[in-house]
């Protein structure tokens, strides 16, 4: 016992901090920790644990005098710093494969939301109003999807959405790796240019980095067919969230559904206070199935990298 000594910053499922304890580590969960007092701890432990919520900054690498490797429990590594942990001979690692089915059913669920008109008509509900005849949806049935970014959770999204009978069109900035994926989903593979053109619903699914870094603007959504309906359950900076609003106020886009923004939580109101917008809290992952696969992926990933004193 009292092997190498982990923080947990973000709340994980209790199955991961047990694997972590069954090997011999010393784990400390301060699931509120705060950014300064994080780098005011970080030197006495050799491993961090983090979800979404906690930012691994420059300081606190450089804080971390002890630090061998940052376990991110989900996918997106916008929350630390890359660069500085390179520089540092930190390692980073993460568990892409965890949380991908309940990123997908969730993105088929906003779908279904957009289409049908779902949340206007429950909202409706419980102001005491009846309006059925203002609440005509359309059906999924026939409709192209155009999925960008063909990773995990784009393959997944595929397959189901051609078991409700949609075509799908796919673009990726790396087609040579994912065609046989593209293929095998019944999926097409396409220039950016003509999904744009020729989708009914698009689904974006690409990490944020510089060069997709407001990826979806002015100029793509003018490319869209008038009417199409544009998800986002990736990154918040993928799409420019002022093109999206201006969209949607002059009948561009018939309906978007965000679960991720620019800034979490969104101070500005104007965007997801729009009646065509469906906005959930950074959902995605939120599953009990996603968030144990999760803490288990990064725990054996921290005990392979840490190894047995």
């Amino acid at each position: 016992m009292g092997g190498p000594v982990i923080l947990v910053c973000d709340q994980i499922h209790d199955d991961g901090v047990k694997v972590l304890m069954e090997a011999g580590y010393i784990v400390d969960l301060r699931t509120a920790i705060t950014a300064s007092k994080l780098i005011e701890v970080v030197g006495g432990f050799d491993a961090l644990v983090v979800r979404s919520r906690t930012k691994v900054t420059r300081c606190v690498l450089e804080a971390g005098k002890r630090l061998k490797v940052i376990g991110r429990a989900g996918v997106g590594l916008d929350n630390i710093d890359l660069v500085a942990a390179k520089r540092l001979e930190i390692i980073v690692v993460n568990s892409p494969e965890g949380p991908s089915n309940a990123v997908a059913e969730l993105v088929m669920g906003l779908m279904f939301s957009l289409a049908r008109r779902i949340p206007e008509a429950d909202a409706s509900m419980k102001k005491g109003e009846w309006i059925k005849g203002r609440l005509t949806g359309i059906e999924l049935k026939g409709k192209t999807l155009g999925i960008i970014g063909f990773g995990r959770i784009g393959n997944q999204i595929a397959k189901k959405a051609r078991a409700l009978e949609l075509s799908v069109l796919v673009y990726d900035v790396s087609f040579e790796k994912v065609m046989q994926s593209i293929d095998e989903a019944g999926a097409e593979a396409v220039t950016l240019d003509e999904l744009l053109r020729s989708s009914d619903f698009i689904t974006v699914h690409v990490p944020l980095l510089p060069q997709t870094k407001y990826m979806i603007g002015a100029d793509e959504i003018s490319t869209m067919k008038d009417g199409v309906y544009l998800i986002n359950a990736a990154r918040g900076g993928v799409i420019n969230e002022e093109a999206l609003k201006e969209a949607l106020l002059t009948g561009k886009l018939a309906g978007v559904a965000l679960d991720v923004y620019e800034e979490e939580p969104p101070r500005d109101q104007s965007l997801i206070g729009l009646s065509n917008v469906v906005s959930l809290p950074h959902i995605g992952a939120a599953t009990v199935e996603a968030q144990r696969t999760n803490s288990i992926i990064v725990a054996e990933n921290l005990i392979k990298i840490l190894g047995q004193d």
